[in-house]
């Protein structure tokens, strides 16, 4: 199995064990009990930095912890270090309720490469349940650690991990009646943020491409609000098209090959769809209201919208074949920026009412309806690989009632383990988007 890392090239060997283990987070229950998991210091074989080996483990800790359903078992609490290739004694990690043992080797290999092999056991069972051999260069460390966090994650609870990604986002500078508005893009844990436009030119609504080559956004230059693209490998940016007014809102389909977006004509917005390839332009929504916000369901053949066509904001579905349009939201207040998970058993929203934003969730046919988290401005949900956990940003209300400080946040969907994403100082974050995982 062969991965693309950020400027090289990464070999994933996946050493196969069967899974006769019964350990296995409650990934549904609001009060599950954390999984106690111990991660050993990391092994060096060769002329390996002290600092990469720390930074390893830190960031695996980090990663599971982060979740809320593991407990990271105090490492002066470890009874014993194993080396690689020998078995634990198992009683002596039972007397520190560790539940899951985690061992790793950092090699130093030719042409400024590591290898990093770690293995996974689980206590109670006695048994050996995942392993690993990865191979990256020394400036990719960082990454392979995400990768050794998924793999432990994605064992453990059946679902796809997303501690490999990356959000792009609004970075807010300076006063609020004054603001710069810069695409950056981070690490999902916040680590190394860079920016990807300059200061001089506005920009909003960025969005990752299904491949992860391409971010699609809003930008003010020349004061005309027009579709721009980024390619991430070339810096490149380029108009989407000419529509004859002004375009907003865009999003990939799930194959890549279209871009939904709204588009203002004669006073009015619709949803209209573009083909990458042929640069044709669909219209998707018809009659007199305020139609945005589009967001595809994963199979590609509905879409989710918000609309006033009922008298005030609400979300709607669209089905691309028929064109038949299904309103799905009747509770109180507005709803608005819908975004369907990756497994497509959830659209999560920002819902409107007695004057406090929320986020929430419900299933497509608009039922079972979960707030997780409300407060005084909060908006633009976008969901992690595996549908677990959403990202979003708050505003806070200063008590001067001037100045606005935004945070980006993660919530999981029982609503619980809210956690800001940390950005360097005086850097206000708005409108992020969660990426699929990396190639």
């Amino acid at each position: 199995m062969i991965k693309k890392i950020i400027f090289g090239v990464m070999a994933v060997m996946m050493i196969a064990f069967p899974a006769h283990a019964e350990i296995k987070v409650d990934i549904i229950a609001n009060a599950a009990e954390p999984i106690s998991v111990a991660v050993q210091k990391i092994e060096p074989v060769g002329d390996v930095d002290a600092d990469d080996l720390e930074m390893i483990r830190d960031v695996v800790d980090a990663d599971l912890k982060s979740t809320g359903l593991f407990r990271i078992v105090s490492r002066d609490a470890l009874p014993e270090f194993v080396k690689m290739g020998n078995m634990p004694d198992f009683e002596l990690w039972d007397a520190v309720r560790a539940q899951v043992l985690v061992q790793a080797k950092l090699a130093a290999e030719s042409g400024g490469r590591y290898s990093l092999e770690f293995y996974v056991w689980d206590v109670n069972g006695r048994e050996q349940i995942e392993a690993q051999s990865l191979v990256a260069s020394r400036k990719s460390v960082r990454r392979l650690a995400h990768i050794m966090a998924d793999a432990i994650y994605e064992r453990l609870t059946g679902e796809v991990g997303y501690f490999d990604t990356q959000i792009v986002f609004i970075a807010e500078t300076g006063p609020v009646g004054n603001r710069i508005k810069r695409m950056a893009i981070m690490d999902q844990d916040g680590h190394g943020m860079r920016y990807l436009s300059d200061e001089d030119t506005f920009v909003m609504s960025p969005h990752f491409s299904p491949n992860m080559q391409t971010i699609v956004f809003l930008s003010f230059r020349d004061d005309d609000p027009m579709v721009w693209t980024l390619d991430l490998e070339t810096g490149e940016q380029r108009r989407l098209g000419q529509f004859g007014g002004m375009n907003f809102a865009p999003r990939f389909s799930p194959d890549g090959t279209k871009i939904a977006l709204s588009l203002v004509k004669n006073g009015i917005t619709h949803i209209y769809e573009y083909d990458i390839e042929s640069k044709k332009l669909r219209q998707l929504t018809f009659g007199r209201s305020l139609n945005t916000s589009p967001s595809y369901s994963p199979d590609g053949k509905k879409m989710a919208f918000n609309s006033d066509r009922s008298g005030n904001q609400q979300i709607y579905v669209l089905d691309l074949e028929s064109g038949d349009v299904e309103r799905i939201t009747y509770g109180a207040g507005r709803y608005a920026t819908p975004a369907w998970s990756p497994d497509g058993q959830f659209i999560a929203f920002t819902k409107i009412a007695d004057d406090t934003f929320y986020i929430g969730i419900m299933n497509p046919r608009g039922r079972n309806e979960k707030i997780l988290a409300g407060g005084w401005y909060m908006e633009a949900p976008s969901w992690a690989p595996g549908s677990r956990r959403l990202v979003y940003y708050e505003t806070e209300k200063a008590l001067d009632g001037i100045e606005r400080i935004s945070h980006i946040r993660s919530v999981d969907i029982t609503g619980q383990n809210i956690y800001d994403i940390e950005l360097p100082d005086g850097i206000n974050g708005v409108e992020p988007t969660w990426s699929p995982k990396l190639p």
